[in-house]
C-alpha cells in the first residue's frame, strides 16, 4: 500500500529527469519518493523493488577526501556488509554530473568497485542529479535509511566526527549502524536525523 502512493511520484520523478529537478527534501516519517536509476551494469533499479526491506542509501563521489576517509579505511564497506548481513539492502548513488569531480560511467564504477571491495547491493549513476536533489542530498557521502514500510527513518551523516582523519572514525558513533541496529531490534531510530558532512555533491547546475 505504501508503494502505491510512492509509485505515484515515479512517474514525475521520470518525467522530471529530462526537466527540472525536484527541490523538495525527504521528510523523516514520510513515504520515501520512488525512483528509477541505471546501475553501473546498465540495469534499471528501482526502489519500490526492495518493498519490504529497510533500504540505506549513501551519495557517494570517489574523489572526495570524507569519501576516502571511509574507504581506505575500510569503514564503509565494513558498514555495508553488516548492512547486507541485516538484510538490509545498500544502494551507492553517484550523482556527479559528466565534467564534474567524481563523475564517472558504468565500466569506471564496476572497477572501482571491485579494487575497493564495496558491499553495496547496487551503485546507481544519477548523472542528471535528480534523485539526488529529490532528497535533497547536500554531501558526499549523505546518508538515508528508509525502513521496510517505506518511511524515510534516518538522514544525516554516517558518524558524528565530521573530518577527513580516519582516525576518528574508532571514536566515532556510526548512525547508520546504530540506527539499523534499533529497527532490527524494533525500536524507533534514537538519531533520526544529523548534519550530514563531506564534499558537496557535484550537481550539474
Amino acid at each position: 500500500m505504501f508503494y502505491k502512493f510512492a509509485m505515484i511520484s515515479i512517474a514525475a520523478v521520470a518525467a522530471m529527469s529530462a526537466a527540472t529537478p525536484l527541490a523538495a527534501a525527504q521528510k523523516n516519517g514520510a513515504i520515501a519518493q520512488d525512483f528509477k536509476l541505471t546501475d553501473m551494469y546498465g540495469k534499471t533499479v528501482q526502489l519500490s523493488d526492495f518493498r519490504g526491506k529497510t533500504v540505506v542509501m549513501e551519495w557517494h563521489n570517489p574523489g572526495c577526501p570524507f569519501v576516502v576517509k571511509h574507504y581506505d579505511s575500510g569503514n564503509m564497506q565494513a558498514t555495508q556488509a553488516a548492512a547486507r548481513k541485516q538484510g538490509a539492502v545498500w544502494l551507492t548513488i553517484n550523482s556527479g554530473a559528466q565534467g564534474k569531480q567524481g563523475y564517472m560511467k558504468g565500466p569506471a564504477a564496476q572497477k572501482l568497485s571491485k579494487d575497493q571491495g564495496m558491499n553495496a547491493d547496487h551503485y546507481l549513476l544519477d548523472v542528471k542529479g535528480v534523485v539526488g536533489k529529490a532528497y535533497a542530498a547536500k554531501t558526499t557521502p549523505h546518508m538515508y535509511i528508509v525502513d521496510g514500510a517505506g518511511k524515510l527513518v534516518y538522514q544525516g551523516g554516517i558518524d558524528d566526527k565530521p573530518t577527513a582523519n580516519k582516525a576518528d572514525i574508532k571514536s566515532a558513533r556510526n548512525h547508520v549502524t546504530a540506527a539499523l541496529g534499533e529497527l532490527k531490534a524494533g525500536k524507533s531510530v534514537s538519531v533520526a536525523q544529523s548534519r550530514p558532512y563531506g564534499c558537496s555533491v557535484k550537481y550539474a547546475s
